[in-house]
């Protein structure tokens, strides 16, 4: 059955944030409270809908009639530049099946669980040598660090090194691969530096690409490297996209887990007495703050039935995962609070659902049980001081990838 909508003023996307940090705009709850799909509307005008429910968002990201690709008709943007760049030369995360399988397949080996848990001792010395350099700061006389200071000598390298590891980067280039994700990821950086850096990575990538395919590794680049039916730059676009979605969404993550357990000593208290139950609080921070607070954007591509709402072909939906892993009909309503023994916690749909759901999820989640526990053992007394201004290099993730 279909359910009429009262004609409320849609709500406009982006919404401004609240107080806390922790927790989605206010505006997102207050929608969710409208009901599970609802009305909204973008920067430039034009109309989507927003699924808030837990089902809902299940429900659609499992539905092939909704598309991911973002050159389909009604596909939701943000901004100009956003379609832009989803559009010309998209990755197989915006592209739908079979390309999207056929490509997908081509790197799953590397995120299995065997071999996310074969790289632990990789990781554990990369954030070793990471906390290393934030303890001889520490003991230099200076009395804290500021918030962004830690991410930028910490929450941003450590995925970016990691990174490295997958994709068989040679440690002479690890200096200069850094510093050209962290331009690409540098809100503060002038269009032109962004550019700039975009060619040199992609270049980079290729080349590296090249000698692969002569003298292939145990790594994610040398096993599409070395197909007949794909090019270096191919292989570079690959390797490209892996690094923007596993370097940012980990980075901003871990500063903000670092965060939370800060401002909840306590439970930072249990989690260092008790290490066991790291992986659970993993997945309920991953629950709780859904840094990926504008969700995952869908085109109909046929007349789709949600929630009760007829969405027509040709019109988007924007999958609010922060609102599903709030919602009380599923979390109880505890929902709101961070509890590290919730038992349906890894129910949560921060990675999303379906045959998109995040192909690095395991390699997510072992560097943050890997960084927290570390940070915890051998750092207990280590202090932030938390001013009001933002990072400029890393932020709450809005995008609606």
């Amino acid at each position: 059955m279909t359910v009429a909508l009262p004609q409320l003023a849609p709500l406009h996307l982006p919404a401004p944030y609240g107080a806390c940090p922790f927790t989605p705009p206010p505006a997102y709850a207050e929608a969710a409270r409208g009901g599970p799909v609802t009305r909204a509307a973008l920067p430039d005008g034009s109309p989507c809908w927003l699924i808030s429910g837990y089902r809902e968002v299940r429900s659609v990201l499992a539905d092939a009639r909704f598309s991911a690709d973002a050159r389909t008709p009604g596909f939701p943007f943000l901004s100009p530049g956003q379609r832009q760049l989803a559009t010309e030369r998209p990755s197989f995360i915006r592209l739908d099946d079979p390309e999207h399988a056929r490509l997908r397949r081509m790197v799953t080996r590397d995120f299995l669980v065997r071999r996310v848990e074969e790289l632990r001792p990789g990781i554990q010395q990369i954030v070793d040598e990471a906390i290393d350099a934030l303890d001889t700061e520490t003991t230099k006389g200076q009395p804290a660090t500021c918030a962004w200071d830690f991410v930028r000598d910490f929450a941003l390298p450590v995925p970016s090194l990691v990174i490295c590891l997958m994709l068989g980067v040679p440690y002479e280039d690890h200096d200069a691969f850094q510093s050209l994700s962290r331009t690409l990821l540098d809100n503060t950086a002038t269009e032109a530096d962004v550019a700039r850096a975009h060619r040199c990575l992609m270049g980079y990538l290729a080349e590296l690409a090249t000698r692969k395919a002569r003298e292939p590794g145990d790594d994610i680049l040398s096993r599409p490297a070395v197909r007949d039916d794909l090019t270096p730059e191919q292989v570079a676009s690959l390797g490209f996209m892996l690094l923007v979605t596993g370097h940012e969404s980990t980075a901003n993550m871990s500063a903000m887990c670092v965060l939370a357990l800060f401002r909840n000593p306590a439970l930072a208290g249990r989690l260092r007495d008790e290490p066991g139950l790291m992986p659970m609080a993993v997945e309920e921070l991953l629950r709780s703050l859904t840094i990926i607070h504008l969700g995952l954007a869908r085109a109909a591509k046929e007349e789709v039935e949600v929630g009760g709402v007829t969405i027509a072909a040709g019109e988007g939906a924007i999958c609010m995962l922060s609102s599903a892993n709030r919602d009380e009909e599923v979390f109880g309503r505890t929902a709101p609070e961070l509890d590290p023994t919730r038992p349906d916690a890894r129910r949560h749909l921060a990675f999303g659902y379906g045959v998109h759901q995040c192909l690095g999820q395991t390699l997510a989640r072992v560097e943050l049980q890997i960084i927290l526990t570390t940070l915890l053992r051998r750092l207990p007394t280590y202090a932030w001081r938390f001013r009001s201004r933002p990072s400029p290099t890393t932020r709450r993730t809005s995008s609606t990838g």
